[in-house]
């Protein structure tokens, strides 16, 4: 029995070790945007978020859309680091459509988030 509380030792650690990391402020926020046919991960960097006025970040993107018809963000999907790492990156650009938005959920991922490269 001496195996398990190890383990459960060192799941205790590293989750201590993530938790001050993740009591920051992201550099991204990670939205689930349900549409009919599909769900995409997207992701708005702190100054994007900013553009969209105030309030929480849902009602800013809701807002946008009722306004805009469109808004354009970042596509996160879960790729690997150079060192073998899983984590979620950047993966494009990709418009919403409010046409095609059914709902716009905050997402939490357990992985960590990779910032996109500058343009």
């Amino acid at each position: 029995m001496l195996l398990p509380s190890r383990r459960l030792l060192g799941a205790a650690l590293a989750v201590a070790a993530i938790a001050p990391a993740s009591a920051q402020s992201p550099a991204v926020t990670l939205f689930q945007v349900v549409g009919p046919r599909d769900t995409v991960t997207i992701g708005l960097t702190t100054a994007e978020l900013d553009v969209l006025g105030q309030g929480p970040a849902v009602d800013r993107i809701g807002r946008a859309l009722a306004a805009n018809g469109q808004i354009s963000a970042w596509r996160y999907t879960v790729g690997r680091a150079q060192d073998g790492s899983t984590r979620y990156a950047a993966n494009g650009r990709v418009s919403i459509m409010r046409n095609d938005t059914l709902r716009i959920e905050a997402y939490t991922a357990a992985l960590p988030v990779v910032p996109p490269a500058a343009q």
